[in-house]
């Protein structure tokens, strides 16, 4: 698989990494149409597991290479990542404070965040996994574009381990979008349709994020960290409350534990 992509150019090997993760999103919404969804407990453990997989990979697949490429430059190496890692986490919270979403442990359209807007609780949520979903494929983009810089510190395995880890995690993700899609009273089609599109941003961040580290590769230290910082911040802020939320704690902690083995294995294994 390595050799088939390193065949192609970083912005199609971007595209095949994100439409990997958009086509396990959509997998993970059409599990809608084996009857009501997944037993809680299992979901909760399922958002443990994604937590665990975007922590190591902001950490493996992002952070560590960032502080590597930041080495023997006129600033600290710590600067780039402290930087682009708080900047990530900004982006995100400015894009809450705007964009109206709701989270999936909030019960009523009133309790929607950013601006004011008299859409509907199912609208809302879809909004909130959308913009979630954009950290995750700028970070696959990023990866991709670090690996066409030849440096040793960013590989083509190393991106595809990161794809496929985020891909592992917008399983989970995608169940937690159309289950109360489908329990609102819309149809599992409908259900389907919308869970499954708020993995289409992936690939447009995507190529966001490969074209600007290709046009500026100074950046790309910053650009590393950015991306892990705001996979943090949706970690933090969504999927570990919405993994808690139902009681299940100790079950989540563990899916999240088994969720940071498997990407940091993956990480070492292929990266």
């Amino acid at each position: 698989m390595l050799a088939f992509l390193e065949q192609f150019s970083p912005l199609v090997q971007t595209l095949f990494g994100t439409g990997f993760t958009w086509g396990m999103t959509a997998l993970g919404a059409a599990v809608i149409f084996l009857g009501r969804g997944l037993n809680r407990k299992i979901l909760d453990w399922l958002l443990g597991f994604a937590a665990g997989v975007m922590i190591a990979a902001s950490y493996w697949s992002l952070l560590a290479p960032a502080l590597e490429m930041a080495q023997g430059r006129t600033l600290p190496a710590w600067v780039p990542a402290v930087v682009g890692f708080l900047a990530g986490g900004l982006f995100l919270r400015g894009l809450d404070k705007v964009l109206p979403h709701l989270h999936f442990r909030s019960p009523s359209p009133n309790e929607a965040e950013g601006a004011k807007t008299t859409w509907q609780r199912t609208t809302l949520l879809v909004l909130a996994i959308t913009l979630h979903n954009i950290p995750e494929g700028l970070a696959v983009g990023v990866a991709f574009g670090a690996a066409a810089a030849d440096l040793p510190s960013a590989s083509v395995a190393g991106a595809v381990a990161l794809a496929f880890g985020i891909g592992i995690q917008n399983f989970p993700e995608a169940v937690a979008v159309s289950m109360p899609l489908y329990s609102a009273g819309m149809s599992r089609r409908r259900s389907f349709f919308y869970g499954q599109l708020s993995g289409f941003v992936e690939p447009m961040a995507g190529v966001l994020g490969v074209t600007a580290v290709l046009l500026f590769r100074t950046i790309l230290p910053y650009a590393l960290a950015f991306a892990a910082g705001a996979m943090i911040f949706v970690v933090i802020e969504d999927l570990i409350p919405e993994a808690h939320n139902h009681g299940h704690i100790d079950l989540a902690t563990m899916g999240a534990m088994i969720g940071f083995a498997t990407m940091m294995t993956l990480d070492v294994a292929l990266g």
